[in-house]
């Protein structure tokens, strides 16, 4: 087989009308060679880090759509689904992923649970970690979000180090606003990477010390636009990642978006395809081709190099996407789910105060951080109540690995005015997160997903939708045309409701994630993300 166009040198800045020939999935001979075709010829996108459960989609079906983006490999964290099923999870996402010729890349997640104060459904320890890194197919270690553990030398987690560090393998970071001297000790600790950074000086900061800084452009979290003038200097050491894409977007884009944006602000398109394709394949030594001679035949044709529309996809010579259409075929699988809690009743959900303020979490556009703020408790019969006036609505987390007391907290920013919404993908212990306008809706969502094992939903007075995501409670069973639809018109009702953001589910998967600042809530209670420890909800 053979491909002509103008071939992109990307390692050695260069363009030329050439032709490729490939045999047997491998590149066997580039040569300069005029030819009618105007169409570009370069290695593939790599998404440098993502946990695919946050597509809803399973790894074959997310497959299917990323290559007609022009991405064919993945950084992946399958942290999400370990945190419900432990190493079954993580097995279950390698088998499904290599039923595919799409070249998924699975870390072992670091961090199950995330921290000591949530309620995971299970435990991935130090033993299990060195199980992991023994097995050939598992590239690195996933982001270790335990950063307090790293600097204060917990002994569990400088374990699971170790065995990263003996099987020769990339440890990836995950450090929110870290600076000074605790960064410094947490990147001399072998942490290479980090994906968290928000803005232009943290960023810096951690290339200047030697790390490598991913600029993440996701469904909620958005941090393009204050690391992307780094990129200029740095983009030897930089890549591009999604880190969680919601199936309706991801139908529309992925990493080939991201480049888009880099060259409209004006950088050199060699270096954004040094980040975008070159990079992640050096840094973690993945199995990817990079349109050299030997290589696998890993390439993709574009359009141009402006707008990055993939007109073809290659793997291993494969061609996998052709002007749009996947040929990437379906893979049967069996449902695996962890969902161990009974329905709910409204008074589960009131709160007994006399409080006249309370700690609120200020959820923030784009971002994964939140703001802790004070606000004037509002109180009825009693009970700690939403108040949709000045937007303080009430949330609850609900353990759904067994029965306890659901945790209670108030939220800014979700502008809802009427009903209630509720996810069970909730980073990173995937309990039920909900938010509504009163504890009557709050019960209703959340005894919606109960119902279902799993999924996100929205009620009202007089109408409820909810979508069912019966792989761990995580992901659907169906393809992404079908979830992507699902999404988008639950996302409608979501904003008819009331709310202004984005993507309110995406955000509200990560109001329960405690190792970002600064306020956050646990199955288990209010949390400060900053001091790392409970706090109270009740200011006086």
């Amino acid at each position: 087989m053979k491909l002509k166009g103008n071939i992109v040198d990307v390692e050695h800045r260069n363009i030329f009308k050439g032709e490729i020939t490939i045999k047997d999935g491998k590149i066997i001979a580039i040569e300069k060679k005029d030819c009618e075709e105007n169409h570009f010829i370069l290695p593939g996108f790599v998404d440098a880090h993502i946990h695919i459960e946050s597509s809803m989609l399973v790894p074959s079906e997310f497959a299917k759509i990323a290559v007609n983006h022009g991405t064919i490999a993945t950084v992946s964290d399958p942290h999400e689904i370990a945190n419900v099923l432990g190493v079954k999870g993580v097995e279950f996402m390698i088998e499904n992923g290599k039923q595919t010729p799409f070249k998924f890349n699975f870390g072992a997640p670091s961090c199950v649970p995330a921290t000591s104060f949530e309620s995971a459904g299970a435990v991935i320890d130090s033993d299990d970690i060195k199980a992991l890194m023994e097995h050939p197919d598992i590239k690195y270690m996933a982001e270790m979000m335990n950063y307090p553990g790293v600097i204060y030398d917990d002994a569990e987690v400088l374990k699971k180090i170790e065995w990263a560090k003996h099987y020769n393998k990339p440890i990836d970071g995950h450090a929110p606003g870290l600076r000074g001297d605790d960064l410094t000790k947490y990147i001399a600790a072998g942490i290479s990477t980090d994906h968290e950074c928000f803005t232009y000086e943290e960023g810096l900061e951690k290339l200047q010390k030697g790390m490598k800084v991913i600029i993440r452009e996701g469904s909620a979290a958005k941090n393009f636009n204050a690391l992307i003038d780094l990129l200029d200097k740095h983009y030897e050491n930089m890549m591009f990642c999604s880190d969680d894409k919601h199936p309706d977007d991801l139908l529309l884009g992925h990493i080939n978006q991201i480049c888009a944006r880099a060259v409209a602000k004006g950088n050199d398109v060699f270096k954004v395809l040094q980040a975008a394709c070159v990079n992640p394949v050096k840094h973690y030594n993945l199995d990817v081709g990079l349109l050299n001679v030997g290589d696998d035949a890993d390439c993709i044709v574009v359009e141009d190099l402006k707008d990055f529309k993939t007109l073809q996809t290659y793997i291993n010579g494969e061609l996998v996407s052709d002007n749009g259409v996947s040929k990437v075929k379906h893979v049967e699988f069996e449902n695996l789910n962890n969902f161990n809690t009974t329905k709910k009743e409204v008074s589960d959900f009131r709160l007994a105060s006399k409080a006249k303020e309370i700690r609120v979490i200020e959820c923030l556009e784009g971002e994964l951080i939140t703001n802790e703020i004070i606000a004037t408790a509002t109180i009825k019969d009693g009970n700690l109540v939403s108040n949709t006036d000045t937007d303080i609505l009430k949330m609850t987390v609900v353990n759904r690995y067994k029965n306890d007391k659901p945790a209670i907290a108030f939220i800014k920013n979700y502008g809802l005015k009427e009903g209630a919404i509720a996810s069970s993908v909730g980073h990173d212990s995937h309990n039920i997160i909900a938010i509504g306008v009163s504890d009557e809706a709050i019960c209703k969502a959340v005894n919606l997903l109960i119902e279902n094992e799993g999924g996100i939903c929205a009620v009202s007075d007089t109408k409820e939708k909810v979508i069912p995501l019966p792989v761990a409670g995580i992901m659907s069973d169906q393809n992404a045309e079908v979830i992507g639809k699902q999404y988008s018109e639950l996302d409608k009702m979501a904003k008819q409701l009331g709310s202004k953001l984005h993507a309110p589910y995406m955000s509200l998967s990560f109001m329960a994630l405690l190792v970002i600042p600064a306020l956050k809530l646990s199955d288990k209670g209010l949390f400060n993300g900053g001091k790392f420890k409970f706090t109270d909800l009740v200011v006086n």
